[in-house]
């Protein structure tokens, strides 16, 4: 291996090679020796670039929703619900691009890069009359909410779901109710109960102190 090898190699090429190995493998079996396999380079070679596989697992979550999650801020003058349900479906879809996302994604904290993205949404929040530690919990229940959604559907796909997974709905004669709400939930549209769940959630959240005006 030439010496001057870790200079040449670039941190986005690391971060595109783990996530693509991601993919294939599934966070359980990535491991910086695998990913330095892939890359044709010595394990030691990607502490240049990441102290250890947490820094690694960290910032590909940052690369997955810089790449897939489309809506990082709000529009001016866009309603605070509207944005949320949006934000709320953007952030789904950017964990289901990768296999594992949601388990990659859980646990992290937003770095310095995404401060100021955060700053615009409660901004946004907080002229709707909501105030800073309202507006920052309601951020993190959407947060939260989307992440163990997504955890449930990617866990319930994966090759070594549990049996129940896979269940029938219930005997409608026997447990009609639950017959009905099955159907309209696991039974339905992944994406239409999506919104549903996360359009209750929002629909909850109420600024105490009416928007200032001005």
């Amino acid at each position: 291996m030439n010496a001057d090898r870790p200079a040449r190699l670039n941190r986005d090429d690391v971060l595109r090679a783990a996530l693509a190995l991601l993919n294939e493998i599934g966070i359980d079996a990535l491991s910086t020796r695998k990913l330095a396999e892939r890359l044709g380079v010595q394990s030691p070679t990607l502490y240049w670039h990441f102290k250890s596989k947490a820094a690694l697992l960290d910032a590909m979550s940052q690369a997955l929703m810089l790449e897939s999650r489309a809506r990082e801020a709000p529009a001016p003058h866009e309603q605070w619900q509207d944005w949320l349900m949006a934000d709320g479906r953007s952030f789904r879809r950017a964990l289901l691009t990768y296999r594992d996302g949601a388990r990659l994604h859980a646990g992290t904290r937003p770095g310095e890069a995404q401060r100021a993205t955060i700053e615009a949404r409660l901004r946004l929040l907080c002229a709707a009359g909501f105030e800073p530690g309202p507006a920052t919990l309601l951020l993190m229940s959407v947060g939260r909410f989307v992440v163990g959604w997504v955890l449930e559907e990617q866990s319930a796909q994966a090759s070594d779901a549990p049996p129940s997974a896979a269940l029938d709905g219930p005997d409608a004669s026997q447990y009609p109710l639950l017959a009905a709400g099955w159907r309209a939930t696991v039974g339905s549209d992944a994406d239409a109960v999506f919104d549903a769940a996360l359009r209750l959630l929002i629909d909850g959240a109420r600024p105490a102190a009416s928007p200032p005006t001005g």
